[in-house]
């Protein structure tokens, strides 16, 4: 990362520390508005039981979905349950309109970052969350919108792009959180570097670089180090992904 310490961490840090001092109730960490996206903690299994106060504490998933309902207006509620997940792993189901936010899954993802040289991997795991979150909720507007289904890979590279975008245009910190996923995948990829033809995601190799050619699509200055010649479209495709998003999300963007 660019910045030791991020303004979401500074800003979550400084309401614990007020809280505390003054006998103030923070806000309830369960936000659960009558549509939109909403969030539940189930009790975690003891062996999650840090990953789930490392969510609670730095409050990733109610800043990130704060973000999406002033974002979109989905026309029904969906469900982000952080949960142990006994190794099935985070995902969105359609039929119950339902993330689930796996605790378990933080343990590898902490993991990668700590095996590279890190020593906590806190501030790279909360990047890597946020994208996550967003890469499901991609899932869910995709739902919500009822686009063509052009396949399982289709739809996986599609919320990808809806993280991508969401995060380029609506967060100063997001290209941050992309190139920080991104060195995820690329850690994910080198660990094993397999491809499972079961998974519908795209390789992790690939998804690392659609999101750095994301970045360097939309910043061309700001990451001087990602010009390189096999990026020399990225500034094409990035327009084509915000524009072919920001059409797509018209019939449900917040004002309208």
């Amino acid at each position: 990362m660019n910045r030791e310490w991020g303004t979401r961490e500074l800003c979550a840090t400084a309401a614990l520390l007020l809280a505390a001092a003054t006998g103030c109730k923070l806000p309830p960490p369960e936000n659960v508005p009558e549509q939109g996206f909403r969030l539940h903690y189930e009790k975690p299994a003891p062996a999650d039981k840090d990953n789930a106060r490392y969510l609670r504490t730095w409050q990733l998933a109610e800043l990130v979905l704060a973000d999406l309902n002033a974002y979109v207006d989905l026309p029904h509620p969906v469900t982000v349950v952080a949960k142990s997940c006994q190794g099935e792993g985070t995902g969105y189901d359609p039929d119950t309109r339902r993330i689930d936010l796996c605790y378990d899954d933080l343990t590898e993802e902490r993991e990668l970052f700590t095996r590279a040289g890190r020593t906590t991997g806190d501030e790279e795991l909360s990047e890597v969350v946020r994208e996550t979150i967003y890469h499901e909720a991609g899932h869910a507007v995709i739902d919500a919108l009822d686009l063509p289904d052009e396949g399982a890979r289709a739809e996986e590279d599609a919320a990808d792009r809806f993280a991508e975008v969401a995060l380029l245009l609506r967060d100063p910190e997001g290209d941050d959180t992309l190139l920080t996923a991104a060195r995820a995948y690329d850690l994910s990829a080198a660990t094993d570097p397999a491809t499972d033809p079961t998974d519908e995601h795209a390789p992790d190799a690939a998804r690392a670089e659609s999101h750095r050619c994301a970045v360097h699509g939309a910043f061309p200055t700001r990451h001087k180090d990602l010009a390189t010649p096999s990026r020399a479209d990225c500034a094409t495709t990035w327009t084509r992904t915000r524009d072919t998003w920001t059409t797509d999300l018209a019939p449900l963007r917040v004002g309208r």
